[in-house]
């Protein structure tokens, strides 16, 4: 059986996430998710979503959009081929929350159950 998720997990999570990584395709930046969690109300039906994930086993296809941005490397001669650009891919901050949360979770499970041996 899965714990449900609580609010110091949220609140834990979301703190170490840097106020000046750029936001995805929702538009919400980190600072503004950080300023959300002051309300309890928000902090809480924040929680009731990732459980709601959990629970149902169903992950809204609004946490997976991603936005590619295309940006040109510095002092190529030419621009012909792939190799002259970098690809940023920018998920959605919300499902980068949650996954992120969902993945703490699945690694702390796994290392206390000594299904992973470390070395």
């Amino acid at each position: 059986m899965w714990a449900l998720f609580s609010r110091k997990e949220l609140i834990n999570t979301i703190k170490k996430y840097n106020n000046s990584l750029a936001s995805g395709p929702d538009k919400l930046s980190w600072s503004h998710a950080k300023r959300i969690i002051k309300n309890n109300k928000c902090i809480m039906k924040l929680i009731d979503i990732t459980n709601a994930c959990i629970d149902l086993e169903h992950w809204q296809s609004y946490f997976k959009t991603s936005m590619t941005i295309i940006i040109s490397k510095p002092n190529k001669v030419l621009y012909n081929s792939l190799k002259s650009f970098c690809l940023i891919v920018l998920l959605n901050t919300m499902g980068k929350l949650f996954k992120k949360m969902i993945g703490k979770r699945i690694q702390f499970l796994t290392i206390s159950n000594d299904f992973i041996y470390l070395c």
